[in-house]
């Protein structure tokens, strides 16, 4: 992040979505205009049962701008997936989706050992790929990618395929 990202971050607050939260990260969610929206229940759960692996960034009025969402696999509790990554338009471009990402690994790696994310990212949506391949830049990790989910797993019409990104392993 640059200095000058670094400054119009100076009002954000990053910490754990609460329940309360969840309306916000499906709008959010909604207007991002990439993410597979989810039902606004999924987001009040995922504030509730899922708040120690996910990060909102919240305004200096408190109000969330931008969400990682992310849970520990069970057969791979050393891997965090990251769900969804999402950041209203207004904060676009400054760099606060890496913030939300580095803060949010870092705060689990503190908490439990950590050595590999994963996340799924479909063919074109540019943003998320530079998002997560200058993470692993960042943090001295490789990058694998292998279509985890093809359109054809998908029941409820055309879905693009899902290609995981499995980076690793990470110095944090």
């Amino acid at each position: 992040m640059t200095a000058a990202q670094a400054d119009l971050h100076a009002d954000l607050h990053i910490d754990r979505p609460a329940v309360s939260d969840g309306a916000a990260l499906w709008r959010i969610a909604r207007d991002s205009g990439k993410l597979d929206l989810n039902s606004s229940y999924s987001y009040l759960l995922w504030c509730r049962d899922f708040a120690g692996t996910s990060a909102v960034a919240r305004a200096a009025d408190g109000r969330p701008v931008g969400f990682v969402t992310g849970y520990v696999r069970p057969e791979r509790p050393r891997t965090l997936l990251v769900w969804q990554v999402a950041v209203d338009s207004e904060h676009r471009g400054q760099g606060l989706a890496a913030r939300l990402l580095d803060g949010l690994t870092a705060r689990v790696a503190a908490e439990r050992p950590l050595t590999d994310i994963e996340t799924t990212i479909t063919p074109g949506n540019t943003a998320s790929e530079r998002l997560f391949t200058s993470y692993a830049e960042r943090h001295g990790a490789r990058v694998e990618r292998e279509v985890l989910f093809e359109a054809g797993h998908f029941p409820d019409g055309p879905h693009d395929p899902e290609v995981l990104y499995r980076i690793g392993p990470l110095s944090l």
